[in-house]
């Protein structure tokens, strides 16, 4: 990705310090974090300044090398595979590096391929995109949640270079607000025409014709082809169903769980409630707040994410290529 000219990924490695744009501060403030130590890596992936399927893959597997590193392999494993449940990269990222010989040159490899990886996503998904197509997305799934480029995100760009004169709806993706924090800045950066809509009016969107796809991110999927993404990706795929709209998951082949036979083996992360109950934003001033938006004393339920079962999904993007569940079903008896 570049931003004001120069080039970034999501996160990297230097000697034994990890670097992570911190998404907490975007888009208000693009900051730099340095976290020196397998503990302060940790701490980056479980606070969520590194967020992302991709994203955290690499950041643990960096974590990993940075406990190999310090002498702590088996108690470096254990936080790190605490800090986030339901991200099955992240525990592909922490299992190659435990096991490599070299475990900063496995991690720099992990980054690598997740980079590589998600451009040919956007190479493959950029097929299923016509001129003039109308994409809804959910949550972030671009160039921050992976190493660079993108799962969702990717073939969106790729149709947008082409000259395809797409339209984006970007879900602002409660409670966090990856959509209208993450997507939209993304998207301005790329000069992307798009417009943030509130999460409840995708299905008012798709009945007035408005939509002509859907692509999501993914955070696991199952041996069966359910999927697990942000919390609000199940409301939409019902939604794209209802109406006949394609709905795809673009996600490397990392992603996969196949030792996950469905959707109801994924594990579901409940945040804190403070994340409903308040919200950050940029004052007059120029400082960011966060202040209380809800009834004073109510409390709040915080799901993570969703699964969406397979029979909701039209396919996979990969980069691989685009699969079907039938496809998919074939595929994974080679193991992907």
């Amino acid at each position: 990705m570049r931003v004001k000219g120069k080039q970034y990924r999501t996160v990297w490695m230097e000697g034994e310090t990890v670097f992570l744009i911190d998404q907490n501060q975007l888009p208000f403030k693009f900051k730099i974090v340095k976290a020196k130590t397998c503990r302060d890596t940790c701490l980056a992936i479980k606070y969520m300044i590194v967020r992302g399927a991709g994203a955290i893959g690499a950041a643990a597997g960096f974590a990993m090398a940075q406990a190999v590193l310090e002498g702590d392999r088996e108690r470096g494993r254990r936080r790190i595979e605490a800090t986030r449940p339901t991200a099955q990269n992240l525990f592909y990222g922490v299992e190659r590096v435990y096991r490599a010989k070299d475990a900063y040159r496995e991690a720099q490899a992990i980054a690598d391929e997740d980079a590589g990886g998600c451009k040919k996503i956007g190479e493959c998904g950029n097929k299923l995109i016509k001129k003039g197509a109308r994409i809804l997305t959910h949550c972030n799934a671009g160039w921050l949640a992976f190493v660079d480029y993108g799962s969702a995100l990717s073939p969106i760009y790729a149709a947008h270079r082409q000259g395809k004169k797409i339209f984006v709806f970007v879900d602002e993706t409660r409670p966090r607000g990856q959509g209208a924090r993450l997507t939209a800045w993304e998207l301005k950066n790329e000069k992307v025409p798009h417009a943030i809509i509130p999460d409840n009016a995708a299905a008012h969107f798709m009945s007035q014709g408005e939509i002509d796809l859907v692509i999501v991110g993914a955070d696991r999927i199952a041996k069966n082809g359910d999927t697990a993404n942000k919390i609000g990706t199940l409301e939409k795929a019902i939604c794209a169903k209802r109406y006949g709209i394609p709905f795809y998951v673009a996600a490397p082949t990392s992603t996969f769980d196949l030792k996950c036979k469905s959707g109801k083996q994924i594990p579901i992360e409940e945040r804190g409630q403070e994340e409903v109950l308040y919200q950050a934003g940029l004052t007059k001033s120029g400082k960011v707040e966060k202040v209380l938006v809800c009834s004073p004393g109510s409390t709040a339920k915080n799901p993570a994410f969703d699964v969406t079962p397979v029979e909701l999904i039209a396919g996979y993007i990969t980069e691989k290529g685009v699969l079907t569940p039938k496809s998919f079903r074939t595929a994974r008896h080679h193991r992907l």
